[in-house]
């Protein structure tokens, strides 16, 4: 009899934990489909007809992008402030640029940042290769006095010219800014970092731990897709920040790009891949500590006021949006090496 009770409590048993891990297969299958109806897996690479990717721009993109002495001071470069083996930033509140002077404003990942609406918190770039010009001739970043200083560094430096020429054949002016930024957007294009939830969006269903599908679930409950939607999570779109409850803040945001009224404290919407490794967080990198930030998104954009547990199941999701770039494609190059009549770092 015994045994008999044994057996049968053994077999409900076993048929419990069985339909429970068919709930639980049917629940991601649903979650699934529902998660790549908003998302949609990341593409390899953001395609631009206007600057149609090559090998040839990537290298030279390269170059450029690791290259200090496109700055006055000869000593920051692209990588100094989207740090690639940071996750495309350098975990500072504001990065500090020409004789250590910083801005207001947050250096945001430039990883997946090719497929975003425009470029900077305010969207003054309409793409990544117009962004690439732009912290070149900052007084405060890199602070080269004009495009025409840039170039004549370049010109200075010999092994940059077969570079340029297999990189834009048949044009004149092989070495000119337009180029510069072509180059650097290119190499750019290719910064993506597929994560494990590409992986669960593309059919893999165990992709994703218990903790992350459930903070996924949470996400979307919540209502974060609202503004934090599509392959990149974000970056989509511009929203005002304070959306339902005020933010305090002196940035203006869009405003000082449009002058329009309606576009104050309005940003880009940043994208929430690699959100776990990129703090501190928000425009002017004040918050410190992730549950932080989804705490105050939650009350600020949503007038939701979430529960720690709620908090730490999001942030679960957040880490499995956490990718890793193909580890040769951002290996620093050796540098060219300057001509005999390449300007000297200029200290003022």
């Amino acid at each position: 009899m015994a045994k008999y009770l044994w057996t049968r409590l053994g077999v409900a048993t076993l048929v419990l934990f069985a339909a429970s891990a068919m709930a639980r297969a049917e629940s991601r299958d649903a979650l699934q489909t529902r998660a790549k109806q908003l998302f949609g897996v990341l593409p390899a690479e953001a395609p631009n007809p206007a600057n149609p990717v090559t090998d040839a721009k990537v290298e030279l993109g390269r170059l450029l992008y690791f290259d200090p002495r496109v700055s006055k001071g000869q000593e920051i470069s692209c990588n100094s402030c989207h740090q690639l083996d940071k996750f495309g930033v350098d975990n500072e509140a504001t990065s500090p640029g020409h004789k250590g002077q910083r801005g207001a404003r947050n250096s945001p990942s430039v990883y997946n940042a090719a497929f975003h609406v425009a470029q900077f918190w305010d969207g003054r770039a309409a793409d990544v290769e117009e962004q690439a010009k732009g912290p070149v001739l900052n007084p405060v970043e890199m602070a080269m006095p004009d495009p025409d200083h840039v170039l004549g560094v370049l010109r200075s430096i010999p092994g940059y010219a077969p570079l340029f020429a297999k990189a834009f054949p048949g044009e004149k002016d092989l070495i000119n800014y337009d180029n510069f930024g072509r180059a650097v957007g290119a190499f750019e294009r290719k910064l993506t970092t597929p994560s494990p939830f590409d992986a669960f969006l593309g059919g893999k269903l165990d992709a994703l731990s218990d903790a992350e599908v459930a903070g996924l679930a949470k996400f979307i409950e919540v209502g974060c897709p609202t503004c934090h939607a599509g392959p990149t999570v974000g970056g989509l779109m511009f929203q005002k920040l304070g959306l339902v409850n005020p933010y305090e803040t002196k940035d203006l945001g869009r405003y000082e790009v449009t002058k329009k009224e309606s576009d104050k404290h309005f940003f880009k919407v940043p994208s929430l891949r690699n959100s776990a490794k990129t703090g501190p967080w928000f425009h002017d990198g004040s918050v410190r500590s992730l549950d932080e930030a989804i705490r105050l998104m939650a009350w600020h954009q949503l007038g939701k006021k979430l529960e720690p547990a709620d908090i730490a199941s999001i942030a679960a999701f957040l880490n499995s949006l956490t990718g890793k770039p193909d580890a040769t494609y951002i290996a620093a190059p050796k540098p060219l090496p300057s001509g005999p009549k390449t300007p000297k770092p200029d200290p003022t």
